[in-house]
């Protein structure tokens, strides 16, 4: 069976990135969040393309993560782990020089006894309620802590996509008020905080679904072109339904294409009758539903036989694609699978 395409354009998330980076001052350093394998694109071509161009702090979600990155960059930058020190992560940790964001007293004493020394970073709850030391915690264990000289605090923002929302002012208070004269690097924002203005940037921003194209950052760039081989093309007569539990029923006598991908690839069932995919500007619609391996389109008005429809492209983002099925980009990103025929644009800059 024909691979389906996906186009991942380096140019575009090197110019993302510097876009975000003019938007903060320049004492402060922009980093970038390279975690689920740079949201489903490939973090060590990612990582390689920022890190010459200047990005020393990477952030990753796991220490799993963090040694594909490592191996990618070699040494030098900075690679911050999210989930800080787990149980059975020292010995990577150790010889990787990851540094985890240590999450609770419980993962202090253990990175402190297992690795006495090595860098780390604290991460703090500010009203997410997710990960993180809380104010009380925190208050009692910062003396301590600090002592060890940690490499960055940082918190995360549970409203940022929504400017207005109290969270985002309630969050950058609470931040403040357990960092302020700490004398230790900062960090609050995500793509989403950096729009938020400077207020939130402090010293290091974290920039991650804004590099890759998706909002809340409607200026970024395009990163991703997602393209379906035509496996058949056949005539439905009026009446004839197409594809399992007969979910679509021809109303006239159509063209449906036959395309080569499907819920193993990570194309969600609701875009069952819902999507659309494009032959260059002209829509085609997603008929029937989608199957493990294959999807079917109409192309009746199309008045040309595709080899290949686009379902992302410059004609539909990923939120564009999201919004049509209720979800957001990153899960359409994250879930693209590994079937496709991954191949990459520029980045040689």
């Amino acid at each position: 069976m024909a691979t389906a395409s996906l186009r991942i354009d380096l140019d575009a998330v090197l110019a993302n990135w510097r876009a975000l980076d003019k938007m903060t001052a320049s004492a402060t350093e922009t980093g970038a969040v390279v975690k689920a394998d740079s949201y489903g694109l490939g973090a060590a071509h990612v990582a390689r393309i920022l890190a010459r161009a200047g990005c020393r702090k990477f952030f990753v979600a796991a220490a799993e993560e963090g040694a594909a990155v490592r191996q990618a960059l070699g040494e030098g930058p900075e690679i911050f782990v999210f989930s800080g020190h787990m149980a059975g992560d020292t010995e990577m940790i150790g010889d990787l020089a990851l540094t985890p964001m240590l999450n609770s007293l419980e993962q202090v004493t253990r990175h402190f006894e297992a690795l006495p020394g090595a860098a780390f970073g604290v991460q703090l709850d500010t009203g997410m309620n997710r990960l993180g030391m809380e104010a009380a915690e925190w208050q009692a264990v910062a003396p301590t802590i600090l002592g060890a000289g940690p490499k960055l605090i940082m918190s995360h923002l549970a409203c940022a996509d929504e400017p207005e929302h109290a969270m985002n002012a309630s969050q950058l208070a609470a931040f403040r008020s357990m960092t302020e004269g700490l004398g230790v690097p900062r960090s609050l924002s995500a793509t989403g905080g950096i729009l938020l203005g400077a207020d939130y940037h402090f010293d290091v921003t974290r920039p991650g679904i804004g590099l890759y194209g998706g909002l809340p950052w409607e200026g970024s760039q395009s990163v991703v072109t997602l393209s379906l081989p035509v496996v058949q093309i056949r005539e439905v007569q009026a009446g004839e339904t197409v594809g399992y539990s007969n979910s679509w029923t021809a109303p006239k006598d159509s063209r449906i294409a036959t395309l080569s991908a499907g819920y193993a690839d990570g194309l969600t069932r609701r875009f069952s009758n819902n999507a659309t995919l494009y032959c260059g500007a002209t829509p085609c619609p997603l008929v029937g539903r989608i199957s493990m391996d294959l999807v079917t389109v109409d192309i009746t008005d199309l008045g040309e036989t595709p080899k290949s429809l686009d379902l992302i492209c410059p004609e539909q983002g990923i939120d564009a694609l999201a919004e049509s099925v209720g979800t957001i980009g990153y899960e359409i990103l994250t879930a693209l699978g590994a079937r496709y025929q991954r191949s990459y644009a520029g980045g040689h800059s």
